[in-house]
């Protein structure tokens, strides 16, 4: 389920966003509004909710 705070991947192939992963801010009438932070960049884009797909985190390990 995609929830404000969500980090989804863009599924659809036919965006140029196509892959990238971000963070839902806001979402309402189908459509959410996804941040990316690409370093020196801050972007939000707006999607249709059947665009992306929720993304597990992932837990780094520690090394020794």
């Amino acid at each position: 389920m995609i929830l404000p705070g969500s980090i989804v991947r863009v599924i659809n192939a036919d965006d140029i966003y196509y892959k990238f992963e971000g963070l839902v801010q806001r979402m309402g009438d189908g459509k959410a509004a996804v941040l990316f932070e690409g370093g020196n960049w801050d972007k939000l884009v707006t999607f249709n909710l059947s665009e992306l797909q929720e993304v597990e985190p992932t837990v780094a390990k520690k090394g020794k």
